[in-house]
């Protein structure tokens, strides 16, 4: 149905039409004033931006959610999918003006995307680090052979392994050899380096430490008024791993198959087949219908667990300390204790499920005397209130 949906959409030559409405009067005049700004700066999606940038999909002013971001953790920039790595990469080269050390190590734990190579440099690092450390007084470890075969095999082919070198104090200077016509090139630790041995060793450990530097998945938080279109979920293609061309295909080979594989499949291949469909989607857009009606909406990964869903709800409840439950359509329970994702539960790539405290909490207010209140968001959620 959600494939079908997004067929429909990306076969849409005109929008429906509708009447505007205030909440679209304010939505174009904040859209106005972003792009005037953006004019002034000169940069449409400048990457200090903290806001979604605005959907560019056909028909997007009827999607559930613009699209599929990304929240930069050094910046705090609000990307699309497609500027993840550009704007990474970028926030990481203007860290080197503050924190070299830091930077270069962010930048060989990121820039390099073979993690065994990458673990096979940083260890080769860390060795002659150790080599100093443990023999201050030998002059032999203080310095690197640049053409050395280890040296070139592990490090020289990592972005940002020379950087971390030239930030932690070595130097490159030219050195002769003995026996050997002209000199070579080497990495050589500076006396204020060795000096500080402490230094040496933090940045070791930061080095071996460290993970690369990734995009959060912006979950784009959002509260609705009660309404009839909870259930109905219209998606933009990027909660779909298939292109146009490949839902059009595939449903054309459906809806010839449909009723011959009907008869002939098994209850386990029906199984396989099912849990092929969960593959296909790599995000999932979950509401959740509070007591008063009210929904919560969130975006996820089809492969997260369902504990991410709970502590997203948890995180706008006033009263975050009491435990409540998520059901999924026809009552089924969802536990957060369970290690289940989205895609294992059927929750892809969208669904609606319902908020119920639970039930010794609900027996001990009506005990009390008391009614549990129905508005249970925060105020600063419900002030941001919309219409779906």
């Amino acid at each position: 149905m959600a494939a079908a949906a997004a067929l429909a959409r990306l076969e849409q030559k005109q929008p429906r039409a509708r009447g505007p409405t205030s909440q679209d009067s304010i939505r174009n005049q904040v859209r106005k004033e972003l792009r005037a700004e953006a004019a002034v700066s000169g940069d449409p999606e400048a990457p200090g931006s903290n806001t979604a940038p605005e959907p560019k999909e056909e028909g997007s002013a009827h999607l559930a959610v613009p699209g599929v971001y990304f929240t930069c953790p050094l910046t705090g920039a609000i990307l699309r999918k497609d500027q993840r790595d550009a704007r990474i990469r970028e926030a990481i080269l203007m860290h080197f003006s503050t924190d070299p050390v830091a930077a270069s190590i962010m930048k060989i734990h990121t820039f390099n995307k073979d993690r065994d190579r990458v673990k096979l440099g940083v260890d080769t690092i860390a060795k002659y680090l150790d080599n100093i450390h443990l023999h201050p007084e030998e002059e032999k470890y203080r310095k690197i052979k640049v053409q050395n075969k280890v040296f070139q095999e592990r490090i020289h082919c990592l972005e940002g392994t020379h950087e971390f070198f030239e930030a932690i104090g070595f130097q490159k200077v030219l050195l002769p050899i003995p026996d050997q016509e002209g000199p070579e090139e080497f990495y050589v630790l500076s006396e204020a380096a060795l000096a500080q041995p402490q230094s040496l060793e933090r940045h070791k450990e930061q080095l071996l430490s460290a993970e690369p530097v990734r995009a959060t998945l912006a979950r784009q938080r959002r509260v609705f008024r009660p309404s009839t279109l909870a259930s109905q979920f219209d998606l933009p293609a990027d909660f779909f791993n298939l292109t146009a061309e490949e839902i059009k295909r595939e449903q054309r080979l459906r809806s010839e198959a449909v009723e011959r594989l009907s008869v002939l499949r098994t209850k386990a291949m029906r199984e396989r087949e099912e849990q092929r469909e969960m593959r296909k989607y790599t995000y999932t857009l979950l509401r959740v219908r509070l007591p008063d009606g009210c929904l919560l909406q969130g975006t996820f990964y089809a492969r997260e667990r369902v504990a991410a869903l709970y502590g997203f709800v948890r995180e706008a409840l006033q009263n975050d300390w009491l435990p409540f439950e998520l059901l999924a359509s026809g009552g089924q329970k969802l536990s957060e204790d369970e290690n289940l994702a989205f895609n294992e539960c059927g929750l892809v790539p969208s669904a609606l499920l319902t908020f119920s405290w639970d039930a010794a909490v609900l027996e001990d207010i009506r005990a009390a005397g008391t009614q549990p209140d129905t508005s249970i968001l925060k105020p600063e959620l419900l002030s941001a209130i919309e219409k779906l």
